[in-house]
């Protein structure tokens, strides 16, 4: 387990400093290591004067996290880490200077100072390992790195000794998903950092106010390891410890490592942080932390997606909807008149499948059920100007990877959608792996549902569009869960890491008293203007369009309030910007793609909010504004210039928001 050799293959687009300092020192005069970002707001602090390594961290001069334990516990109660004493200390500048073409800015430039900081055990033993450290302008990072040495070729890690801990009781926004082995799909919930205990479990990421800022802990590059969650520190002590999911043959052991292959190099343990929630949003550290794409993906072609399944079995002029020529051929054809590049095709179309997460005997990905003709309606959609992205179970591909995807190429399908891995041990991790680089050798765009969060993969595999790993509009089908809130909450915490497969368009809009938890035809408990803004405020190159044709359409021809910025608004971007908001309560976040903006504005309760637009070029700007009106449904739609010396006044419903293009029309 070890650096990948592909990283020697990949174009160098990081740039990095050549002056480095070596520092090397007898342990009792290397007790701490002081690092700062560029632009001096972040500092790290490594220290061994407690006999034990420990880091803290700093924004602005406050401390945001207190003294917190390195290393790791191994499977027989053994630990590295406790114990170690700086041995030496190597620095270096970089920055990280990419296109990134799937986030939410499109040229990135993160600067940081590392230092690589040897660690020794003075006795025994005698066992080292490194802790290499960043600090950004905007946050820190920091990683494990431990190679073979005498007496030590194999690693079986029962988890980390990793702590994240708080000098005070901050307010925090997380997911308590409570287990290991899940779909990652849950509320974040604000809270106060006193009511962690022990058992607590939280998702990634976490977010938290500090005494000045905020912060947001995560990881980025997982690799040949398993997941990170964030664990109550027990004992009444205030913060997180990394805990990591178990094998799933083996609940004593996280990770296993073969040192006589390569070096273990963990993921990063990232904080990111800024002077509010909305400045830590639009970070790229977590993608500029993965290794830079090898090869070409100019094939990978972002856009948005007609969807067969949200909407359930009933389909308008369609006699006997459901997984048949004639349902796929309707579909494709809303997606030619919408201009949507795709159309997706979900579970039931090969044989013995239909049934989810449960795999039938018998159940082959290669073959199409009777009657149905794929490749016909592959050769259809592609005369419209529509590709097909098809559904498959994880198990099949697991089996036998390579004919599925060979299968499904020759079929012309643009990519596929796997769902319900449900886990993020080692082993899943390495399924990822493998599924995302075989998908790339064969152009094959991947969505990835029932899946882990983002860890910054898209950097290196552009295929990898989008991923699930969110609580989305599904929910709306046999819940209440999706509310206002939670979508404002995701845009603070779960979308700020990378896609989130969302499947927005809900178009059937309710009030949260008058909504009804619906399978077939789904509805929303909120606004028309927030529906549109979904589209701003979560990042997703493959973006759904969920609801049925029939309710985009107006009963006498053209298209239904709002959807004419559906069909214009981006899928990636060159910048973004969070104006207002606090999670949970609010946001209004803009997105620039080429020369127009985008914003996206939400509510929980009812406000009238005021968007300055400084952030303009000189000039004047055709505005085009989709408001809440008089019902749930209802828009009010507006046009006027606005100059950057110009503010927006924007109503909002309770439940509501509002979208709003400034510049040309796509």
């Amino acid at each position: 387990m070890g650096l990948r050799s592909g990283h020697a293959r990949r174009r160098a687009t990081t740039l990095v400093a050549v002056a480095t300092a070596l520092l090397i020192a007898a342990p009792a005069l290397a007790e701490s290591v002081v690092l700062t970002s560029p632009d001096g707001r972040a500092a790290v602090v490594v220290e061994d004067g407690t006999g034990d390594p420990t880091y803290r961290i700093s924004w602005r001069g406050s401390a945001v996290l207190a003294q917190s334990k390195l290393g790791f516990t191994l499977e027989q109660n053994g630990s590295i880490g406790p114990g170690m004493r700086i041995l030496a200390v190597r620095r270096r500048e970089g920055v990280d200077r990419y296109v990134l073409p799937m986030g939410s800015r499109s040229e990135v430039e993160d600067r940081y100072r590392e230092a690589s900081i040897d660690l020794a055990e003075p006795s025994g033993s005698g066992r080292q390992m490194t802790l290499v450290m960043r600090a950004y302008n905007g946050g820190a990072a920091f990683r494990y790195r431990i190679a073979k040495q005498p007496g030590l070729t194999q690693l079986r890690l029962a988890g980390e000794q990793t702590e994240f801990a708080f000098p005070s009781a901050y307010d925090c926004t997380g997911f308590n998903v409570g287990h290991f082995g899940s779909s990652h799909e849950g509320e974040f919930d604000s809270f106060n950092a006193a009511s962690i205990r022990g058992h607590t479990l939280f998702d990634l990421p976490l977010m938290c106010r500090a005494e000045k800022g905020s912060f947001a802990i995560t990881e980025a590059n997982l690799h040949d390891y398993a997941g990170m969650y964030l664990a109550g520190r027990g004992t009444g002590e205030l913060g997180v410890a990394v805990s990591m999911a178990p094998h799933p043959d083996d609940k004593w052991v996280a990770v296993t490592a073969d040192l006589t292959k390569g070096a273990l190099e963990t993921p990063w343990r990232v904080v990111l942080m800024g002077d509010s929630p909305g400045e830590i949003v639009p970070s790229t550290i977590v993608t500029s932390l993965n290794p830079a794409p090898a090869g070409d993906f100019s094939w990978v072609k972002p856009g948005k997606y007609a969807w067969d399944w949200w909407n359930g079995p009933t389909l308008a002029g369609v006699a006997h909807a459901g997984m048949n020529d004639e349902t796929i051929r309707s579909f494709i054809n809303f997606a030619a008149d919408a201009h949507l590049p795709y159309m997706m095709v979900d579970d039931g179309w090969y044989v013995n499948s239909g049934t989810a997460g449960q795999v039938l005997a018998g159940a082959d990905a290669t073959r199409v059920i009777p009657g149905f003709d794929l490749p016909g309606l592959v050769d259809y959609a592609r005369t419209r100007g529509v590709r097909l992205i098809v559904w498959i179970n994880w198990q099949l591909l697991d089996r036998d990877m390579e004919r599925v995807l060979s299968s499904v190429e020759r079929m012309g399908v643009a990519g596929i959608k796997v769902d319900f891995m449900d886990r993020d041990d080692q082993a899943m991790v390495a399924f990822h792996d493998r599924l995302i680089s075989a998908t790339a050798r064969h152009h094959l765009l991947l969505d990835l549902h029932g899946a882990f969060v983002p860890r910054g993969t898209v950097r290196t595999w552009p295929n990898y569009i989008t991923q699930e790993g969110v609580m989305g509009a599904e929910y709306n089908k046999w819940s209440r869960r999706v509310t206002a809130r939670h979508n404002i909450a995701l845009a603070f915490t779960r979308a700020m890491l990378g896609p989130a497969d969302y499947t927005p368009g809900g178009f059937r809009n309710m009030t949260p008293e008058t909504f009804v938890p619906t399978n077939a035809p789904p509805q929303v408990q909120t606004t028309r203007g927030q529906a549109l803004a979904l589209y701003v405020a979560f990042l997703s190159p493959l973006g759904g369009v969920a609801d049925t044709p029939d309710v985009y359409r107006k009963p006498g021809g053209g298209w239904e309030d709002g959807f004419d910025f559906i069909q214009e608004v981006p899928t990636q971007w060159d910048e973004t910007r969070v104006l207002s908001g606090a999670p949970g309560e609010s946001i209004v976040i803009a997105r620039r793609k080429g020369q127009s903006w985008y914003l996206g504005a939400m509510t929980d309760a009812a406000r009238t909010v005021t968007v300055p637009l400084d952030f303009l070029g000189p000039g004047a700007h055709p505005a085009r504004i989709w408001a809440d009106g008089a019902t749930p449904a209802a828009l009010a739609i507006s046009e006027r210039d606005v100059s950057r010396d110009d503010a927006l006044t924007l109503r909002l419903s309770r439940a509501g928001g509002a979208a709003v293009r400034i510049g040309a029309a796509r």
